[in-house]
């Protein structure tokens, strides 16, 4: 399974309550307040990683909550920080954050219960029947984000706004930050007030819906109709070996290969599912497509000369052009190759001339992918284009 696209849940940990204590020892019947702090609350990370390629485990574990801050203790012992969650995603992963979210008052782990919300430093009772000093307006916040996520819920997408896009492997990207320990009684030992029966509670981390999006990071892309033999060419040029079929809409997501060279020279290149008219306006999933060629440096249109499912290349060419100026006009300014392909067929030369008429000024490479016939020009030529758009760079 392909996953590109996954909406997750957030939470850093909770920062540990302060702890109300005091010192009672031998000869030292009253030793003074001796609360200890509580531990800061745990960091949800993003660290992007070479060795995966796509998002298949957010996928299946969509909420990411982090450690929670322990508690301080007597004796002025401070309780342990929470853990970092570190989460591995793919390079190329950018992050859009859709909304924050309050703490709600009923956490899985019961914590709420023990850490109020601090978002100024507030203070709570010990054990002793001594009312609770609260922020006002609690209640009210909560209605408002209520509110706001029955209008959410109407929208068919959320557009966010981009916090993160990691591309260099081991890139890290604090998501959630954990909220502060509470301090303890001893704290607020004072000579007025020596014996303090007030502690901090611990302040909530941060939490949020976030959208992780990869846009794989290749150095090629192969860009055309369903059925133009991207597959075919992908594995003649690379040791992938994806799905190749005599039908439409073989491969359904990304494909990625790496030429090797003689030189010990590599390129990656990415085999992106077929785009049919109307991509740009996501039909036939052509926005879950585009976006994969966003980061390539090199475009190659690969065109079926043959015409095998009744379409005319040049035509197919003017559409491609079409939908890829429509979806980012960016991607016209990047450098393309056009490809011929099939050309092993009998009408493919007639139909080569009939382009070449058509459409002036566009060199065009000859190759039949399916009998390895100009693969290694094409596989030169696209090195050097590579390399050209890099010095451009």
């Amino acid at each position: 399974m392909f996953i590109d696209e996954v909406k997750v849940y957030a939470r850093a940990g909770h920062g540990g309550k302060g702890c109300v204590a005091f010192l009672r020892e031998t000869f030292r019947p009253k030793g003074g307040p001796s609360g200890g702090n509580g531990g800061r609350g745990g960091n949800v990370i993003l660290q992007a990683d070479h060795d995966l390629n796509n998002l298949i485990n957010q996928f299946y574990t969509p909420r990411l909550i982090a450690e929670n801050g322990e508690a301080g203790m007597g004796k002025g012992m401070d309780g342990h920080a929470g853990k970092d969650l570190v989460i591995k995603v793919p390079c190329g992963t950018l992050v859009w954050k859709l909304r924050d979210t309050t703490p709600s008052e009923d956490d899985e782990e019961g914590n709420d219960d023990e850490n109020p919300p601090a978002e100024k430093p507030a203070f709570m009772t010990s054990s002793s029947n001594r009312p609770v000093i609260r922020r006002a307006g609690g209640e009210r916040a909560m209605e408002i984000d209520l509110s706001e996520e029955e209008n959410e819920s109407t929208k068919p997408r959320e557009e966010g706004e981009l916090v993160a896009d990691l591309t260099e492997n081991g890139q890290q990207f604090i998501l959630c930050k954990g909220g502060r320990g509470g301090l303890g009684n001893r704290n607020f030992a004072t000579a007025r007030r020596q014996t303090p029966r007030f502690a901090q509670p611990g302040e909530h981390g941060t939490e949020g819906e976030f959208r992780f999006e990869l846009r794989i990071i290749a150095e090629v892309g192969l860009v055309g109709y369903p059925n133009a033999g991207k597959s075919t060419l992908l594995t003649a040029i690379s040791k992938a070996r994806p799905k190749v079929a005599p039908y439409p809409f073989t491969t359904l997501h990304p494909q990625i290969g790496i030429v090797e060279y003689q030189d010990f020279a590599r390129l990656t290149v990415c085999d992106v599912p077929g785009l049919i008219e109307g991509a740009h306006n996501n039909v036939g999933l052509g926005h879950a497509f585009l976006r994969h060629i966003e980061r390539c440096k090199v475009i190659v249109l690969l065109l079926d000369m043959a015409g095998t499912d009744g379409r005319k290349p040049w035509d197919d060419y003017k559409q491609l052009l079409n939908e890829l100026g429509l979806y980012d006009e960016t991607l016209l300014e990047k450098p393309r190759m056009v490809v011929a392909n099939k050309m092993d067929e009998a009408v493919s030369e007639e139909n080569l001339k009939t382009f070449k008429r058509k459409i002036r000024k566009v060199s065009v490479m000859p190759i039949s992918a399916a009998f390895d016939e100009g693969v290694e020009k094409f596989k030169q030529t696209i090195r050097d284009a590579v390399e050209a758009a890099a010095k451009k760079e």
